[in-house]
């Protein structure tokens, strides 16, 4: 069904509608048009045509309370008439689309080309080809029959340009299918709560057929359209659909339209759906989206403006997400900047392109040069026509050179290494709980330094259960014997809580002995219900006599109000309100509370401030949340304005006060712990009371007693970052959040400032990297600001999981600790992949050059070179990306997003084997014959016959780089190599493939792969040189990096890189590449001077303030400051402090205003490079020329 494009999908409905359309009081086309009216046309229309939404249930065969019988044969003809709940996916790429696309590639192309003139001329048989005079024949007779095998190289060129472009196109495909799958696994994920046959049950999304009574609540994400029964309080957010941010009332008179990919903000309800799929609001949108491949493009740049919002909205219905990618980055692209692993590496890989580029040119050059220069002046020989093809023939041969180097020098491995890596993290994070969403998050997760988790249903288990109690003027520390509860004040009680919550939220028996009730729906009000139960009372029959329907007027909670009150109409007319909340809210609008006997009696301030100091503070220190229950009874005439809710909520009597233990999650403190050794800062913010949230961070390990760290409440904190005039600033934020570990009574919007004052926040060297956690609607602006937004698999609104990145299908903590492993891991396997694939074009190319310039003819060959490429981009790629992670990758600091790809470590592991393995390589090729007794392979003729000696060469090469690929394995300077080997069972089966394969080609491989068979004392050297690696690299992991000055890292990102994508957007179509290139050369001027009078003045500030003991007051960040926090051990993280004069900030500011290119250069150089390494011994940093410090940072920037 899939496969169907839409309109066959139409014409089908269209079909089988006008054949069933009579079994159905209404069609399908009257629904889908009554459906695209809004506001009161609608109910107009209802009402001409229908009657009211009752008729309609009737028309459908569905009852409103009922629900569907729920038959099969019933719901299978529903889905006949009116179409499934969704939408037919694009139709995915096909295979030979995919290898169309990798034979785009630039590199190939000019192979593929060379590769055909080399053919063509191996065919044509020139008159001139045994003429003495022409070519200078190098060697001895070439046999007729190695003539006639001319052809073999081109082919064989081709053949390994085929085999890249499979391999290429089939990665592309195994990803395309990965992706399906996962975004099919969303689209089951999703549940929606219906009633079928008086049952209430949850489906997937797209088992939802026309007629069914769907229940909608507070942070659901509308699947289908369909027509308001009843509820209470609904308001939604149309603005996916209609783009105004204005949240609609509805309601059963005025506005019954509920639509599909709309967000309920707040309220509960009923409706009878009416459209599913693609006739619903959404579906329409997105078939106009996906009409027709062809107008495809024209159209999606319109479509894509209008409906951009919705599109993103609605990913989860539209079922394959498209299939690419690259539409998930389109419709994301204002969520995130491109990845920092993307960008460093993109970097990279450019610098790694154009230096390949130039040693081809040369390579070429040379060759050419020195064949024109041997054959024409120093053997004077002439240029005769009959020659030209022969001479043409060599050219080509030098062009295939050529380009061999630059196709070893380019790193295809690269992107492919980064797919894999994250693909293969990606499908083993699911066995970790962890549903990525969006790729690039769980790269992003390894540098995350800080994480902000909610309390409830993160930290802890989210079954909650009532504790204590303060009921009739006593404080039961348990739960009290219900005798010793007065019963006025027990009925009050339970039918308070009875009516006043959502009627979905039950306690079921336990589903086997001995376990725990299952609570279902909302878990503080289950607490609730669970209370009366442990009371030996009953709250069925009480929602029995009072069904849903009934309730008169109901508050739904939401985070302003932070209670929630119903309404009900008593039997002799007069109103009762029932309300419950948090305690100090409730409270503060309680004038009595009921005593013993069940009496109200007064209750003042000063008795609420002693019941808070008595009663409250002490619940909440052991950690629990206190809810208060009260209710106020109204005369029926005159009949209260519910709308005024602040009269309405107030002069309440308070029946009781109860505590309600949420236990941590045993596995919390341990998963805590491992995050702050890993250099990760873990942030509570709760909705909860202070002293509870303090007590919970306390048992979890977020704060410990003693240390030096702030814990504020929602108030508190908006106050100390707000100015006068009540607008927030940044510095207000930076003098908070290093210290903040505990945020109580927060609202959503102090979520989002948090996260957004840590992100933007210049008060660290390395931006910030935030992870949030959360679950509700409001979590969402929070979510979408983090840099990885992890959203609650089961307590988790949908609205909040489409803002997220990563779902967490457990909602447990500890599995965000192993989303930082997985990251971390991500970004350890790119490192390794690069140290092996750089010694490897490294060597390649320089063997390639050099033996080109002084032999006249690589010494590894076209063939070979691809085949080197092949297996060491494409497998290595599979075999180091494939790493499992381990604990320690947990031991270690962030990396942070300005550290480099390459690390000084690395640099000297790929240096240091490049040195071995062109020293052997060298030797092999200019004595190799005198070791081996065998004839040379130097100044071979055009077509001569492979010989043993470069033979030799290529296997040498290739053992040389299976072992480097074991050294490979670890980056940090490590010295067991061998570690843990054997659980990747991947890279065990590709090295030894690889050497097998490598046998076969050495052996039989002849012609085509300039290979000649070698005996097996032969093979033995080889593979005796390339065991030399593992001993070599020993030797290379005993030199301490910190010697070698000279080495440079590579693939770093400056902040120059990082503008805000906003600005980047607009630009980036205005901005040509060349435009770029001029500016950066401009930008390189300014920066270099910049940087030199920056340093001089670093240096003169630096020797002022030593002499004046560092007392400066300009001296932004004193010495002073930095001992006092806690959090900077100086010793581990070296913060470079510019300690700069008030003249230089003045003229920072002036060049900052300049909004020019170098005004963002001088925000970075200034500081950094010439920070300066504060080590705790200050007189001694002043002289000694230390990495970071400015004499020895001039060296390096001039």
């Amino acid at each position: 069904m899939g496969d169907m494009t839409n309109s066959d999908f139409y014409s089908k409905n269209q079909r089988n509608e006008s054949s069933h359309g009579g079994e159905f009081g209404c069609t399908m086309e009257e629904l889908r048009s009554l459906m695209e009216l809004r506001g009161t046309e609608a109910v107009v229309k209802i009402k001409e045509t229908y009657g009211d939404t009752d008729a309609i249930c009737r028309r459908l065969k569905t009852s409103p309370v009922e629900g569907l019988p729920g038959t099969a044969p019933d719901l299978e003809k529903r889905k006949q008439i009116f179409g499934q709940n969704f939408i037919p996916p694009k139709k995915p790429k096909t295979f030979l689309q995919l290898v169309w696309e990798a034979l785009q590639d630039v590199t190939l192309i000019i192979l593929e080309i060379a590769a055909i003139i080399s053919l063509g001329l191996s065919f044509y048989h020139p008159p001139g080809e045994n003429n003495e005079g022409c070519a200078t024949a190098q060697g001895g007779a070439e046999d007729e029959g190695e003539a006639e095998a001319g052809w073999i190289e081109g082919a064989a060129i081709l053949l390994s340009v085929i085999c890249v472009v499979l391999v290429t196109a089939f990665n592309d495909w195994s990803k395309e299918k990965q992706f399906r799958g996962l975004q099919s696994r969303i689209e089951q994920e999703q549940k929606f709560t219906v009633v079928r046959a008086g049952q209430v049950v949850q489906i997937p999304v797209a088992e939802i057929v026309v007629g069914d009574i769907a229940q909608v609540k507070y942070g659901d994400l509308l699947p289908a359209d369909g027509l308001f029964i009843q509820g209470n309080d609904l308001k939604i957010d149309e603005s996916s659909l209609t783009g105004e941010s204005d949240q609609v009332r509805k309601s059963v008179d005025k506005d019954p339209m509920l639509l599909s990919g709309t967000h309920v903000m707040e309220g509960s309800g009923r409706m009878v759906v009416t459209a599913v799929g693609v006739n619903s609001q959404t579906g329409i949108i997105f078939t106009l989206l996906g009409a027709g491949g062809e107008e495809e493009e024209k159209k999606d740049k319109k479509a894509k403006q209008q409906d951009g919002a919705a599109a993103m909205e609605m990913q989860p219905l539209k079922s394959a997400e498209g299939g690419d990618a690259d539409d998930k980055k389109k419709a994301n692209m204002h969520k995130k900047e491109k990845s920092v692993l993307q960008g460093k590496l993109t970097k990279l890989a450019v610098q790694i392109g154009k230096a390949g580029l130039v040693m081809s040119a040369i390579t070429v050059i040379i060759l050419v040069l020195y064949f024109t220069v041997d054959t024409f002046v120093v053997n004077k020989k002439p240029w005769l026509p009959e020659c030209t093809p022969v001479y043409v023939q060599y050219f080509v041969k030098f062009f295939i050179i050529g380009v061999t180097v630059l196709v070893v020098a380019v790193p295809e491995g690269l992107p492919l290494a980064v797919t894999i890596s994250l693909a293969y993290s990606v499908k083993k994070m699911m066995k970790d709980n962890n549903l990525v969403r969006h790729l690039d998050a769980c790269e992003t997760m390894g540098n995350a330094t800080a994480i902000c988790s909610d309390k409830t249903g993160t930290l802890t288990t989210n079954r909650m259960t009532v504790v204590q109690a303060y009921v009739g003027d006593v404080h039961y520390k348990e739960i009290p014997e219900p005798s010793s509860i007065n019963a006025k004040t027990m009925e009050l009680l339970v039918h308070a809580i009875a009516v006043n919550s959502a009627y979905t939220t039950k306690v079921l028996p336990p589903e086997k002995d001995g376990a725990l009730p299952r609570q279902v729906g909302n878990k503080t009000e289950c607490g609730l219900l669970g209370f009366v139960l442990d009371l030996k009372q009953d709250y069925e029959p009480v929602r029995a006599q009072m069904p849903e329907e009934k309730l008169y007027k109901v508050y739904t909670f939401n985070s302003v109000r932070k209670s929630m009150s119903t309404v009900i109409k008593l039997p002799d007319e007069s109103f009762r309100m029932y309300s419950k909340g948090a305690s100090e809210i409730v409270l503060k609008k309680c004038c009595k509370i009921l005593n013993g006997a069940g009496e109200p009696r007064v209750f003042r301030p000063r008795d609420r401030d002693e019941m808070v100091k008595k009663v409250i503070e002490p619940m909440a220190c052991d950690g629990l949340r206190t809810i208060c229950v009260a209710y106020r009874d109204f005369p029926s005439s005159p009949e209260p304005d519910w709308d005024n809710e602040n009269d309405i909520l107030n002069e309440l009597t308070c029946i009781c006060v109860v505590g309600i233990e949420d236990p941590v999650r045993p596995e919390v403190p341990e998963a805590i712990r491992k995050c702050q050794r890993a250099g990760i800062t873990v942030r509570m913010v709760t909705g909860d009371n202070i002293n509870t949230a303090r007590a919970i961070a306390i048992k979890c390990g977020i704060i410990h007693p003693g240390e030096d760290f702030l814990c504020l409440e929602g108030k508190e904190f908006n106050r100390r970052i707000r100015n006068e005039k009540g607008e927030i600033e940044q510095e207000r934020i930076d003098k908070i959040w290093p210290k903040l570990r505990v945020l109580a009574r927060s609202s959503p919007t102090d979520k989002h400032t948090l996260v957004k004052g840590i992100i933007d926040s210049t008060h660290t060297e390395q931006r910030q990297v935030v992870a949030v956690t959360g679950d509700g609607t409001n979590d969402g602006p929070a979510l979408k600001k983090a840099d990885v937004g992890f959203a609650m698999g089961i307590a988790g609104t949908d609205v909040a999981k489409e803002a997220s990145d990563i779902i967490l299908t457990d909602d447990n903590f500890s599995s965000i600790v192993k989303a930082v492993m997985w990251g971390r891991n991500v970004y350890d396997s790119i490192s390794k992949f690069l140290q092996f694939q750089l010694t490897v074009n490294v060597v390649a190319v320089i063997v390639a050059f050099t033996g080109a310039c002084i032999t006249q003819d690589s010494p590894l060959k076209a063939v070979q070179m691809l085949w080197v490429n092949l297996i060491m981009d494409t497998f290595a790629s599979l075999a180091l990306a494939t790493e499992p992670p381990t604990e320690t990758l947990l031991l270690r600091k962030p990396y942070g997003r300005n550290k480099p790809l390459i690390s000084r470590t690395m640099m000297k592991n790929i240096l240091g084997h490049a040195v071995y393995q062109l020293t052997l390589i060298f030797t092999l090729l200019f004595v190799g014959e005198k070791m081996f007794q065998i004839d040379s392979g130097r100044n071979a003729p055009l077509h001569s016959p492979p010989s043993e000696h470069y033979t030799i060469i290529f296997n040498t090469f290739v053992m040389m780089q299976l072992f480097n690929e074991i050294n490979a394995r670890k980056i940090h300077g490590e010295r067991n190599v061998f570690d843990g080997i054997f659980r990747n069972p991947i890279f065990c089966t590709i090295v030894l493939g690889t050497f097998a394969i490598q046998i076969v080609i050495v052996q039989f491989g002849g012609k085509p792969f300039s290979c000649s068979p070698l005996q097996l004392d032969q093979w033995m050297w080889c593979i005796f040189i390339g065991l030399g690696e593992l001993v070599w690299g020993q030797v290379i992991a005993t030199i301490p990096t910190s010697r070698l000055k000279f080495l440079k890292e590579a693939g770093r990102l400056t902040q120059k890189e990082e503008i805000p994508e906003e600005e980047l957007n607009e630009d980036v179509e205005e901005i040509d590449h060349a435009e770029r290139e001029l500016r950066r050369g401009q930008i390189l001027w300014f920066r270099g001077l910049n940087r030199i009078q920056t340093q001089i003045r670093v240096v003169k500030a630096f020797r002022s303030s030593l002499y004046e003991g560092l007392e400066k007051p300009e001296s932004r960040t004193s010495i002073h400051n930095f001992m006092a926090h806690p959090e900077f051990r100086i010793e581990d993280s070296q913060p470079h402090i510019p300690l700069i004069d008030d003249t230089d900030l003045e003229e920072d500011a002036a060049l900052k205003q300049n909004s020019s290119p170098p005004s963002s250069l001088n925000k970075n150089n200034s500081a950094i490079d010439s920070g300066i390494n504060l080590t705790t011994d200050t007189s001694k940093s002043a002289t000694s020329s230390s990495p970071g410090s400015p004499i020895h940072s001039l060296e390096t920037s001039l």
